[in-house]
């Protein structure tokens, strides 16, 4: 899908070098010539994700498969935790946007019951991987996979759990260099099924 670009990297270069100025630095000096040139082109990257909406970043993402029925039946035992889909220890950065601080070893795990239709599981990774790559809140992280997943799948159960160390609290302020947020997103049964919920946990390590 191609849609224009909505990052303005000039605009970007000019207000770096005006930080620049601002924290008493000289912008012309040799280590910093070309630092505005390469924070824009960083930041057209790290934040690709601001260019789409959720809707957008679903219909980028929306190849899905019928599930074989007659495989299906054979294959569930339960119906419940049996038919959860697990992808694991997702790799994710993002920044935060309260102080534009990195957001960092962050995991994520997201699980569904497909409702007819799967998706590709790197495809997970990648959904993961956009959302996070805009000005972020944890929380929002998971719920917008969420969303997505929605929208990708048609799935109605689907739980994202996410954990990650923030630089905002270790490199600023309180300082604590070992403290971990932890966020869970649960929908449809992962949140109204305690079994359910449990197998979730216990497949994402906690």
């Amino acid at each position: 899908m191609e849609k224009q670009k909505k990052i303005d990297t000039k605009a970007i270069e000019y207000h770096i070098a005006g930080i620049l100025k601002a924290l008493g630095d000289d912008p012309e000096r040799e280590g910093l010539k070309d630092t505005p040139k390469r924070v824009a082109k960083m930041y057209e990257e790290v934040f690709e994700g601001m260019n789409y909406t959720n809707e957008e970043i679903a219909e980028m993402f929306n190849k899905t498969f019928a599930l074989d029925k007659h495989a299906d039946k054979e294959c569930a035992t339960d119906g419940g935790a049996s038919d959860m889909v697990v992808v694991k220890d997702i790799d994710i950065f993002s920044y935060c946007e309260h102080h534009l601080a990195l957001m960092y070893d962050m995991k994520v795990t997201v699980a569904y019951i497909p409702n007819g239709r799967v998706i590709g599981l790197s495809k997970i990774a990648r959904i993961a991987d956009m959302v996070s790559k805009r000005l972020q809140l944890q929380e929002r992280i998971g719920s917008d996979i969420a969303d997505i997943m929605h929208m990708v799948t048609g799935a109605k159960d689907i739980a994202v759990f996410i954990e990650g160390c923030h630089s905002c609290m270790s490199a600023r302020g309180i300082k604590k260099q070992n403290a971990k947020t932890v966020t869970t997103t649960l929908r449809g049964a992962f949140d109204t099924d305690s079994t359910l919920k449990w197998h979730f946990m216990m497949q994402a390590g906690k």
